[in-house]
């Protein structure tokens, strides 16, 4: 794995490590349900959801980051392969919420361009 792709790995890993604690702890905030939504708006009842959908992101992060460590501590074929696996659940992630609510389209993005490009420059 080259110098691109992991750089772009570990971006999208720091992307992900930051939404989590937007979207579980912090989602109360009305300047931050603008940042995630593009509304103000609350909707008190997805609070349970949104805590979930956070660590659904700190989990996708640290899998990139345990495919790093491997990719680095002798393990390169298990660390390529964590790391395309979720690169391609990013970008899975990152298609669905476009299809779903294309107004958020900054959001899916910002999940779905940095593995895209972990996996391209794997093959240039």
């Amino acid at each position: 794995m080259n110098a691109v792709s992991e750089v772009f790995a570990m971006l999208a890993a720091a992307i992900h490590l930051i939404v989590w604690p937007l979207e579980s702890f912090l989602y109360g905030h009305p300047r931050v349900r603008f940042l995630l939504t593009g509304s103000t708006a609350d909707a008190p009842e997805v609070r349970l959801w949104r805590f979930n959908v956070g660590f659904y992101n700190l989990f996708l992060a640290l899998g990139l980051v345990a495919g790093l460590v491997l990719l680095h501590t002798g393990h390169a074929t298990a660390g390529r392969a964590v790391i395309t696996y979720i690169s391609w659940f990013m970008i899975a992630g990152g298609v669905t919420l476009f299809a779903s609510e294309p107004k958020l389209w900054r959001g899916a993005l910002g999940q779905a361009v940095p593995p895209v490009i972990v996996l391209l420059a794997q093959v240039f």
